[in-house]
């Protein structure tokens, strides 16, 4: 395609593309790896022990799934291919149990593949057994695990593959989704300085036209309703974009609070290690963090999932984290506790306090999350602390406070 170098160009200079909003500088999207990954491995682990609901329910894997849909910007409504329909039996996978652990192993074994060969061999087997609704949906789970071997696919990714490929592949087909692969892939080599060895950024491409946000060319392929409805998108996404603003203008706030506060009792202090170019009120964090991160006794792997918490505090000129801080604001509350755990189940002395930092609105949630089993029936404690109070009480608790004890006085304990 001759003009597709200005169809890029058009898609990565629009500031309100998915390649600005969700693809470039978002530390949500980094996040998330790991958490679905982590998710992945639990989804494995409760097949493999039986453990596994005949649901799709508060399963593992709805808990994967809303990771991924929190990637809203491409990935709203990616559950919904694994709500379990019982009048259809499908996606089949929860109540056959043969299927249930077919799908447990193509999990283990793509999340263990060494190359991309292996995986399109996994698929293949996978659609073999013809298990009913299993279908390329799960590729986005794929993605989050190889985001450079295979993209993600959606209703919206495959409209702007046919649209701009002339093409008309069908949705619920893995042979159709191996096809569309390989022309992707070979537009993004043949387009790499553009776009990214991520195909997240190609795949967001295509996500743009299928949902008639970006016009190629003219627009006279448009009838009135459907111009209607792209200008209704485009309001749409306008909006979101602002509370998106919103909601991190109020993240970044938090984690400001919390250092200032830890600097106050006189702790060492770093944010996640993706925010340190972050600033509330004219406050640089990297003018009140560390400079360099301690290292940590533990795995590179764990000691990565631990740098993106939100803010720690360490013991003055030491590598003992005396404190650790999740923000959450419209993510997963759940992701948030799985990297505290990270490192309470690594390198935890037992004098660690863990908070999470919720909106007032999200009381409930942080409760529910906060009262799981696995949660529960371990020796971590983890309270949580109201945005509200935060913001009250932070002049005070840095006048007054001696050590991080004085964090209870405006934390919840479940």
């Amino acid at each position: 395609m001759t003009n597709l170098v200005q169809i890029i160009l058009q898609y990565k200079n629009d500031n309100e593309s998915v390649y600005n909003t969700w693809f470039i500088d978002n530390n949500q999207r980094l996040k998330a790896f790991r958490t679905i990954r982590r998710g992945v491995l639990q989804v494995i682990e409760d097949i493999k022990n039986k453990t596994f609901p005949n649901d799709f329910k508060e399963s593992s894997l709805e808990f994967v799934l809303n990771c991924i849909a929190e990637q809203k910007q491409v990935f709203a409504g990616v559950s919904h291919p694994f709500y379990w329909k019982p009048k259809l039996r499908i996606p089949d996978i929860y109540e056959n149990q043969n299927n249930k652990l077919a799908f447990g192993q193509f999990l283990e074994n793509c999340i263990n593949a060494k190359s991309e060969e292996q995986v399109v061999k996994e698929i293949i087997k996978l659609d073999e057994l013809k298990i009913k609704g299993l279908g390329p949906a799960v590729a986005s789970i794929l993605y989050f695990i190889h985001p450079t071997w295979f993209p993600p696919f959606n209703t919206a990714i495959l409209n702007g593959f046919n649209f701009l490929f002339k093409d008309k592949k069908k949705l619920g087909s893995w042979t159709e989704y191996l096809k569309i692969r390989e022309t992707l892939i070979e537009t993004n080599t043949l387009h790499k300085s553009q776009l990214s060895n991520d195909l997240g950024a190609i795949a967001g491409l295509f996500f743009e036209i299928g949902t008639q946000k970006m016009l190629i060319g003219n627009d006279e392929y448009l009838s009135e309703a459907e111009r209607s409805r792209f200008e209704k998108n485009v309001h749409k996404r306008q909006k979101e974009i602002l509370e998106e603003k919103l909601e991190e203008n109020l993240h970044s706030e938090m984690q400001y609070h919390l250092l200032k506060i830890g600097v106050s009792l006189g702790f060492d202090v770093t944010p996640a290690s993706n925010d340190k170019n972050k600033s509330f009120n004219g406050q640089n964090f990297s003018f009140i963090s560390l400079e360099k991160f301690p290292e940590l006794p533990t795995d590179k792997d764990t000691q990565n999932t631990i740098k993106l918490i939100d803010v720690l505090w360490f013991e003055k000129s030491t590598n003992k984290i005396i404190g650790a801080f999740e923000v959450e604001k419209s993510t997963s509350i759940y992701s948030g506790i799985l990297r505290l755990s990270d490192l309470y189940f690594s390198i935890s002395s037992g004098r660690e306090v863990f908070y999470i930092i919720i909106p007032n609105h999200r009381e409930r949630d942080v409760v529910l999350q906060l009262n799981r089993p696995v949660i529960k029936n371990s020796k971590m404690n983890i309270k949580y602390i109201l945005f509200s109070e935060l913001r009250a009480n932070c002049d005070a608790i840095c006048k007054f406070g001696t050590d991080h004890s004085i964090m209870e006085k405006i934390s919840i304990s479940i």
